[in-house]
């Protein structure tokens, strides 16, 4: 599908590759996510799913084939450049620093949408001073849109996994995305953690965010997609609504009968 010619896809990846050393982590991978969608990305271990968002995302330039957003090829631009053009990220990982408030950790999320130089940030300048506030503004409004409001202020290491999770998620909404990648949410969470999220997820759909969700969680996955890929061993092998991929017989080969 060519993104030029379908105004209702937002993202477009066509013969993805990728290799590290000698093992090929993405073959060719092609697909579209749709605006306002929720796709999920599944496959076994080392199936090439963060691979991908690390692609897209700017970590990791593409070997070859083309990756365009809202109609502009993003294929081998900076990390720093893809998030400011409204991709947003979590990852599996929660990579919050431990030193710093809740509030002050999201507003790390925001460092893609400022404008003043770091000399004016040093001599507090008045545009550096208006920028933080609205950095801040932004930051808290991310943290209630997650339910955190309340502790903004309390320090990330008080906090638990659930929690520095959805911290995780406000961070990416601060940088105000159309297309928010959740790499591995619910891994670790208890079941009214997961729950939290499934709310949360169905509230950012329903204000017109685009949700792209690489996941183990199979109930979670098949709850709330609207579509789901597989990958394994870097190619594609499957595509379409959860249950006709729950049942495919190449995807149930290739979990080995895992729980898909």
């Amino acid at each position: 599908m060519n993104d030029s010619q379908d105004s209702n896809v937002l993202l477009n990846a066509e013969d993805v590759n990728k290799h590290f050393g000698g093992i090929q982590a993405l073959n060719r991978v092609s697909f579209s996510l749709e605006r306002g969608s929720i796709t999920s990305l599944i496959g076994p271990n080392g199936a090439g799913k963060t691979t991908f968002i690390n692609v897209v995302t700017g970590i990791h330039p593409p070997d070859s084939g083309e990756i365009r957003f809202a109609g502009e090829d993003i294929a081998g631009m900076q990390a720093h450049i893809v998030a400011s053009k409204g991709i947003g990220r979590t990852f599996q990982l929660v990579e919050l620093f431990g030193s710093l408030t809740v509030l002050e950790n999201t507003m790390v999320g925001c460092h893609t949408r400022t404008r003043s130089g770091m000399l004016s940030c040093g001599f507090s300048l008045p545009k550096a001073r208006k920028e933080e506030r609205e950095i801040r503004d932004a930051a808290m409004e991310s943290l209630q849109v997650v339910g955190l409001g309340s502790r903004a202020h309390d320090p990330i290491s008080k906090l638990p996994l659930g929690e520095r999770k959805l911290v995780g998620v406000a961070r990416a909404l601060s940088m105000r995305p159309k297309l928010l990648m959740l790499d591995e949410p619910v891994g670790g969470l208890a079941a009214h953690e997961t729950k939290k999220l499934v709310d949360l997820i169905d509230t950012l759909r329903g204000r017109g965010l685009t949700l792209f969700i690489v996941e183990h969680n199979m109930p979670f996955v098949m709850s709330l997609s609207e579509k789901v890929i597989v990958l394994d061993e870097g190619t594609k092998i499957a595509e379409g609504l959860p249950e006709a991929v729950r049942t495919n017989e190449v995807v149930i080969k290739a979990y080995l009968g895992e729980e898909i």
